[in-house]
């Protein structure tokens, strides 16, 4: 029997639940078809999510034919929990993505099929709400090659157009076709898995329409994966079950995986639960290519490697704002403890105590997460909290390259480290690598090193915003085999990294950068010169409107900080018939940098828990030398070619 980890991924409204539910009622595992707008839906089990009408967590079903098993994974489909969805992605054998015709590809489509892309997923296409007046078959399908790829192929027909297309894909599937005048089915299930070829469905989840087709056409063009014997698995969730105990959701990739068994330094498994909605089963053992959650694991964490596998921690959706709690009269440390246990199912939650001013921050990706966040801690917790007015979360890289140096000698210690940074390609984050000699530095000094850049969130010294998009090099330095204890070399290469950021900052190629939205806005007609004359005052950029349905439709990107209170202003002139939808694009050149700049007023220098400057030592004490002098002072004998 094939059996395969499925998850299916959509913008917002795009019916993902509802095509989730109808797949599991015409595999006969529902007896009832729910839906959404009911409450009723068998995946939005969360009792806000029955509120609300929306996915907000990543959910798990069991799907059970006589010819295959799919593990279904159903994802939030609105941006500000995208990166659960990301999170979900590195489970998956297979995706679903969901595209209403109405909405057609939206700038969340188009994030989500990168995204699937980046992880190498092979992915169907189910083009929903196809009873909708207005939509069309042929032209969904042209949107569809035209913004995600060409070969997007409609197999719910099987003509000689049918296999020309798929031939197409691939040269040698090419030839092949032209030799025989026919393509096996092996050939498109090998192109389908390798990502070459991506079917598309029509139909109608709501009114089961092409469901069928659909569930067919996925176990006739998918393959079973083949996974080795050697155990390897990946957390890719962390959850609180109802009685608030921690579940780490993990994929199997290799081999086995047992109750019981301490797969971690003093943890150990108690349970292994197979969920299909709300109700599990307890399993004795995971067998590879399967899904289990397990209690009793405390430190955990999404994207981590179990076995042979390697962490996989790679968040490219950021949050881009930031606010501060207000506690209403709550105990201010119970609010924390709750939101970290909030931010260790979401990481990208960001939750951050200030204890000199004595406040809870927490970073988010947008406003439908803050009121979620509020309701969240109240239905959870029984905790009203509010969060107040918050800033935008700006980054700082550089523009030119620097040899760094970082020296650390108080009394009975000695470290010395030497980096070469550089700029890295824009949305790159910050790259690591080791060109130093053994002949200059042991093997374990080298590895205290590169773990101590890896281990701190480096930041800049504009505004000390995190760095982005810098490569971090070690090229040289000096240890004492008789002064060098533990933590010597972490302090050498902090400050090496914030000696080379004020040399840069001196040579003026630092620069400060601001998230960008990627927007569509749709309009009514008579409202699109107001429209556009709002995005030019706030420095974005759109394309020639069109027209979908009777409204204008501007697609285009803003800076975050200009367009985040948008939405509100468009529902005001509008009367409620527009909408707007933003995407993340990333960090750009920031619009406004120097007052930024000039409002943080702030002096790195006086930054002591990010000091620049180095301690050596001399006449028996240990005294601080200024950022300025450290590389005549360390006589800098590692000059690496620049």
């Amino acid at each position: 029997m094939k059996e395969l980890i499925t998850g299916i991924l959509a913008h917002v409204d795009a019916g993902k639940t509802t095509l989730s539910e109808s797949l599991l009622y015409t595999a006969g595992n529902l007896r009832k078809l729910g839906r959404v707008d009911n409450g009723d839906a068998f995946l939005d089990s969360d009792s806000l999510e029955k509120k609300l009408g929306i996915t907000i967590f990543s959910h798990e079903a069991q799907l059970q034919m006589p010819d295959m098993h799919l593990t279904l994974l159903d994802t939030p489909g609105h941006i500000d929990f995208a990166s659960q969805t990301q999170q979900v992605l590195t489970a998956l054998d297979y995706a679903i993505l969901v595209i209403a015709a109405s909405d057609g590809v939206t700038s969340y489509t188009k994030t989500l099929w990168h995204l699937l892309e980046k992880y190498q997923i092979p992915t169907f296409i189910f083009v929903n709400k196809m009873d909708m007046a207005g939509s069309d078959k042929g032209q969904s399908l042209s949107e569809i090659q035209k913004s995600l790829n060409q070969n997007c192929i409609d197999f719910s027909n099987e003509d000689d157009a049918f296999y020309e297309n798929i031939a197409a894909s691939d040269e040698k599937t090419l030839e092949k076709y032209l030799d025989t005048g026919s393509v096996s089915e092996d050939a498109i299930q090998n192109l389908i898995s390798q990502r070459k070829v991506f079917p598309v469905y029509f139909g109608s989840a709501l009114k089961l329409e092409n469901i069928k087709q659909f569930l067919a056409g996925i176990q006739e063009w998918s393959l079973q994966p083949q996974y080795g014997s050697a155990f390897g698995a990946r957390v890719f969730k962390i959850s609180h079950d109802k009685k608030g105990q921690r579940l780490t959701w993990i994929k199997v990739a290799g081999g086995q995986l047992k109750a019981k068994s301490e797969i971690l330094p003093d943890q150990k498994i108690d349970q292994l639960r197979n969920y299909n909605g709300e109700k599990f089963e307890i399993v004795p053992v995971a067998k590879r290519g399967q899904v289990v959650a397990a209690t009793g694991l405390t430190s955990t964490y999404p994207g981590q490697g179990l076995g042979k596998e390697k962490d996989r921690i790679e968040n490219s959706l950021r949050p881009v704002l930031t606010y501060k709690l207000n506690t209403l009269d709550n105990d201010i440390n119970v609010c924390l403890e709750k939101l970290r246990i909030l931010e260790d199912e979401d990481p990208s939650l960001h939750v951050t105590w200030s204890e000199h001013l004595q406040e809870i921050h927490v970073q988010i990706m947008g406003q439908v997460q803050l009121e979620i966040l509020e309701q969240i801690m109240q239905e959870r917790f029984d905790l009203h909290i509010q969060f107040e007015e918050g800033n935008i979360l700006y980054a700082e890289t550089i523009t030119n390259k620097i040899e760094a140096v970082g020296h650390f000698e108080p009394l009975r210690h000695y470290a010395e480290v030497h980096l070469l940074l550089e700029p890295g390609q824009p949305g790159s984050g910050l790259q690591f690598e080791n060109k130093c000699s053994l002949e200059v530095l042991t093997k374990n000094w080298q590895h205290q090193i590169m773990t101590a850049l890896q281990a701190k969130e480096h930041l800049g010294v504009l505004i000390s915003a995190p760095i982005t998009d810098m490569k971090i090099t070690l090229i040289g330095g000096r240890g004492s085999n008789v002064h060098t204890v533990g933590g010597d070399f972490r302090q050498a290469a902090w400050r090496a990294v914030r000696q080379g950021l004020m040399e840069l900052r001196a040579q003026n190629s630092l620069k400060l950068l601001e998230p960008w939205y990627d927007f569509r806005l749709e309009i009514p007609q008579d409202q699109v010169g107001r429209a556009m004359n709002d995005i030019q005052k706030m420095g974005g950029q759109f394309e020639t409107p069109q027209t979908i349905n009777d409204q204008a439709v501007l697609t285009g990107s803003a800076p975050v900080e200009q367009m985040r209170d948008y939405a509100t202003s468009v529902r005001t002139y509008t009367h409620g018939q527009g909408n707007l939808e933003c995407v993340v694009k990333g960090y750009f050149d920031c619009h406004n940098a120097q007052t930024i700049i000039s409002n943080k007023n702030y002096d790195p220098e006086s930054d002591l828990e990010n000091t620049p400057n180095s301690v050596f030592c001399s006449h028996g004490a240990g005294h601080t030398v200024v950022w300025q002098d450290v590389p005549q002072a360390a006589q800098f004998p590692y000059q690496y070619p620049l």
